[in-house]
């Protein structure tokens, strides 16, 4: 019996990017397209079998302590960037300002998508969501340069609408436009979540 089901949702592809330099900056670049390895986005900073942990796991890992990358991609939806950009009182929040590696539209509550649900294309390529991406203060930075006086609110205007993080399970390639379908875990929420 499949662990996933299938669902009918879908999204479209609205944005790919890649951070080349993370240490030089966040700001992420568009591309139209975007190969998709085992080890992550072709020419992505963020890319790799594993990586340096990070403040999202500091509880469970030391900074720096080298852990499995299932942040190779940052993925967010254009509806979750829209709200953000009225949150702060600005026009529009472009992907690469807060270093996307995509953009989709159309999948309604995008950022709280279950944990290990699938976003697959239409050649197979397949990404795991691993967790909600928790809003930090490096996309204010950028949005300062940009505005300044507005990258202060990123963190709290974001909150619940970061999109998510995720990796590749099935290699192939990403394309602006092409549809992703999604698949979730076929389980309950676990019985204890609100007691832990």
């Amino acid at each position: 019996m499949p662990a996933l089901k299938l669902t009918e949702y879908t999204c479209r592809i609205a944005w790919l990017g890649r951070v080349a330099d993370r240490d030089a900056a966040l700001a992420s670049a568009p591309v139209e397209t975007l190969a998709a390895g085992f080890d992550g986005p072709e020419g992505e900073a963020h890319g790799g079998i594993n990586r340096p942990s990070c403040s999202r796991v500091m509880h469970l890992h030391p900074r720096d302590t080298e852990i499995r990358n299932v942040r190779q991609f940052s993925v967010l939806s254009m509806e979750d960037l829209a709200a953000i950009a009225k949150n702060m009182e600005i026009d529009a929040l472009p992907p690469e300002w807060v270093g996307a590696t995509m953009a989709v539209e159309g999948l309604p509550d995008f950022t709280h998508l279950p944990p290990s649900s699938r976003l697959q294309g239409p050649d197979g390529v397949t990404l795991v969501v691993d967790m909600e991406n928790r809003p930090c203060q490096l996309p204010a930075r950028v949005i300062e340069d940009h505005l300044p006086g507005k990258g202060k609110l990123f963190k709290s205007a974001a909150d619940g609408r970061r999109g998510v993080t995720a990796w590749v399970e099935r290699e192939g390639v990403l394309k602006l436009g092409d549809t992703l379908r999604l698949a979730i875990p076929d389980q309950p929420v676990w019985a204890e979540l609100a007691r832990a």
